[in-house]
């Protein structure tokens, strides 16, 4: 290939490498926003009286959240919910520190509590709680989320509408954390943005782990251990023919990491089992069977991962290029510098006043990383059946 033939595939290599995120974090949006225009927020219907309200079941897999657990069950003894219409249950995975006894003292006011007897793993405790979930609808959350004591009815509302099978709670990112993890709560408040669009076109890819809901026989399907049940379980209500949807008014409060680091690392085990996740269910991005599903389940999520290999091609075609044009070697150096920013954020990342200059490049490359190195642990087939909860600020209940 002579040197005009180089330049001419570093150009084409450079602009797919810079349009694929535009097109990821704003073409997609737009998209959404033009398909979906004028329309409401479909699903959401409301109930009347206290008899009206299905059995719901709150279901927590936890371990070693004696931090935390308190905080959880009195946030969830304040719900607006009827009380004989719902079960909590908290399932300790073995948990080895004073959850369980915890748990026990609010045995009287109905939580119950199923003790693992050794460390499995998250989804598997949920599989083995689904034996224990009496309601119709299965709420899950996790110990660190504060459920609004106003959300759960409008998340089991939208449930109403029989063409729904997955409702999906509106996460808040609160707390200090260090100056370099606050880009989550804009990250976050994003995120709910593309999810009320895509519930408008038609339905979310993937619920919100903090707080959803899902129909009980849709949450009874069998689940292997190393898969993301959040993210399976929007996409088995596509499966079985019912729409997810998010609900603006569901709020739960979520702390922020306290490190980037320790973030960093949960991302990792996060975006490793959605990929395990959606390669179990990759039927679902056959756009022949799926239609506009298909399409959304690509662009929210199989694109997001490719960024961080867009953004080394890219940096390869600026190489390329740099020799023969002038902005080729200014967009490398700034390239370059952006990189050498976020790695100083990086080192510096725990500290609590940390200058944006280096928290917001910290912030964006670390995401990038965590889902390249997820990519190389599923190829290379590591699993992560096991989880170390993200230890999170203890935020207090309200109500």
């Amino acid at each position: 290939m002579g040197e005009g033939g180089v330049s001419t595939f570093a150009l084409w290599l450079l602009a797919a490498s810079v349009l694929l995120p535009i097109y990821a974090y704003a073409g997609y949006p737009m998209l959404l926003w033009l398909i979906g225009r004028g329309r409401g927020v479909r699903g959401g219907a409301t109930a009347t009286s206290d008899e009206a309200w299905p059995l719901v079941s709150i279901s927590i897999a936890a371990y070693n959240e004696e931090a935390q657990i308190r905080e959880l069950i009195k946030s969830l003894l304040a719900l607006d919910y009827p009380r004989d219409r719902l079960q909590v249950l908290i399932t300790s995975d073995g948990s080895t520190d004073g959850t369980d006894a915890i748990v026990s003292e609010y045995a009287g006011q109905g939580i119950e509590l199923l003790r693992m007897p050794e460390r499995g793993g998250k989804t598997k405790a949920e599989n083995a709680a689904s034996e224990r979930l009496r309601g119709e609808i299965i709420v899950n959350t996790d110990a660190s989320t504060r459920i609004l004591p106003a959300a759960l009815k409008p998340l089991i509302a939208a449930m109403h509408d029989p063409k729904v099978g997955c409702a999906s709670g509106r996460d808040v990112s609160v707390g200090s954390g260090t100056e370099a993890n606050r880009g989550e709560s804009g990250y976050v408040g994003y995120e709910m943005a593309v999810r009320d669009l895509e519930t408008r076109v038609s339905g979310i890819i993937g619920a919100s782990g903090c707080f959803y809901a899902i129909r009980a026989d849709l949450h009874r399907l069998p689940l292997p251990g190393t898969l993301s049940r959040d993210l399976a379980a929007a996409l088995k209500a596509q499966e079985h023919g019912y729409r997810a949807v998010s609900v603006p008014a569901a709020l739960c409060l979520v702390p922020r990491g306290q490190s980037l680091r320790k973030e960093y690392r949960r991302k990792v085990r996060t975006i490793a089992r959605g990929m395990r996740t959606l390669w179990f269910k990759r039927q679902l991005v056959n756009p022949l069977r799926q239609g506009v599903f298909a399409w959304m389940l690509i662009s929210h999520k199989v694109v997001r991962w490719a960024i961080p290999w867009a953004g080394v091609t890219g940096l390869l075609a600026l190489v390329l290029l740099a020799p023969a044009y002038a902005w080729a070697r200014v967009l490398l150096a700034v390239a370059l510098a952006v990189m050498a920013l976020g790695a100083i954020g990086w080192i510096l990342s725990d500290r609590p006043r940390l200058p944006k200059v280096f928290s917001a490049p910290a912030f964006l490359i670390a995401g990038n990383l965590a889902a390249a190195q997820a990519l190389l642990r599923v190829l290379a087939g590591g699993e992560d059946a096991l989880w170390e909860p993200t230890r999170r600020e203890v935020v207090k209940a309200e109500g």
